[in-house]
């Protein structure tokens, strides 16, 4: 694609879109150009808001305009699959917000779709993208904490209970797993690789979601990790890297612009701080130009595969939970236009 600004279309109006159009202001090569939403009131408020030239009262409009290069999905969990499948169907390039999808299943028929066409597809996993977790995955890389044996993560919001909230409602995808245990089971992954065994436990909410899961996975060479995440407490939201020579200690909130701290087995301390603008939402963006510059399908910080994997590993909390959302009663069906 050259050099040329890239034009972003905005599928929901959310907050998390909210959010996502903000910080790309502070991209001097991005535009947002239209929004799509399902109603033309909320496509014409957030417009407004954000001085957005081009607002659609259906998604499928959004996907089919012809002045957008590329499409953010960030509607509610139980609806990515759909509009991703009318982005794909419709020739664009696509960022998705995590969770990529409800399931596994789901996942990598949008995989396959998006390389059927060979276009771009990635999961709007933020954090894999942000400075401090650059660093990190360099200092791993390069051994400064030996061989990694445990990774130990948390996030958990109290959400007050409330059956018409989206995490409460079993119709949007709700429950603690999908919107926040994704974040340390990806992180988890970004360290450790593919899981050889998962065991949790969960406890369920009153409308049948997931309100809280412990889960213990085991990787290749006997390594572990222990991730928590829940709808009723507020948690430190810290991350932990334990390596035979050393550790890796994350400020909370881990998985937003932070800091952290290295901890060596010969008692030196680093202190690493990464000053920041914006929210964080950005280095996701820029990740998404570059490729397409590039011309690459998907991102290798954030590859497809790996994406499945991390719903594989939700379907099996979820399993063991006894979970059951309406993305998986049937089938998924590419006809989303």
């Amino acid at each position: 694609m050259g050099e040329q600004e890239l034009r972003w279309g905005v599928v929901g109006t959310g907050r998390i879109a909210s959010e996502f159009v903000s910080d790309l202001e502070l991209v001097p090569d991005a535009d947002v150009v239209a929004v799509g939403s399902r109603q033309q009131a909320t496509a014409d408020a957030f417009a407004d808001a954000f001085s957005i030239r081009r607002r659609h009262a259906s998604y499928l409009d959004l996907v089919d305009d012809e002045d957008v290069d590329v499409v953010y999905v960030a509607t509610p969990h139980a609806q990515h699959f759909d509009a991703v499948a009318m982005a794909l169907e419709a020739g664009k390039p696509v960022l998705c917000e995590k969770p990529f999808t409800v399931n596994a299943r789901q996942a990598s028929e949008l995989v396959a779709l998006a390389r059927d066409r060979g276009l771009f597809l990635m999961e709007a996993m933020w954090t894999r993208f942000l400075p401090h977790v650059v660093r990190l995955r360099e200092l791993i890389s390069a051994g400064a904490v030996g061989d990694v044996r445990v990774v130990s993560a948390d996030l958990g919001i109290r959400i007050p209970r409330d059956a018409a909230h989206r995490l409460y409602d079993p119709a949007l995808g709700g429950g603690a797993l999908l919107d926040l245990g994704v974040y340390p089971i990806s992180f988890a992954s970004m360290v450790l690789g593919t899981p050889k065994r998962v065991a949790s436990t969960s406890t369920l909410a009153f409308t049948g979601v997931d309100a809280s899961d412990v889960i213990a996975i085991e990787y290749a060479g006997g390594r572990q990790a222990g991730l928590y995440c829940t709808l009723e407490a507020r948690t430190p939201a810290r991350a932990v890297i334990v390596g035979t020579q050393g550790q890796v200690e994350i400020d909370g909130d881990f998985y937003r612009p932070s800091a952290f701290t290295l901890v060596r087995d010969d008692d030196t301390v680093d202190r690493l701080v990464f000053p920041h603008t914006g929210i964080g939402l950005r280095h996701q963006a820029i990740e998404v130009a570059r490729c397409l510059r590039e011309s690459l399908t998907e991102s290798p910080v954030m590859p497809l595969d790996e994406t499945v994997g991390i719903m594989a590993t939700m379907d099996e909390v979820r399993r063991q939970a006894g979970v059951v959302l309406p993305g998986d009663e049937m089938e998924a069906n590419l006809s989303g236009r």
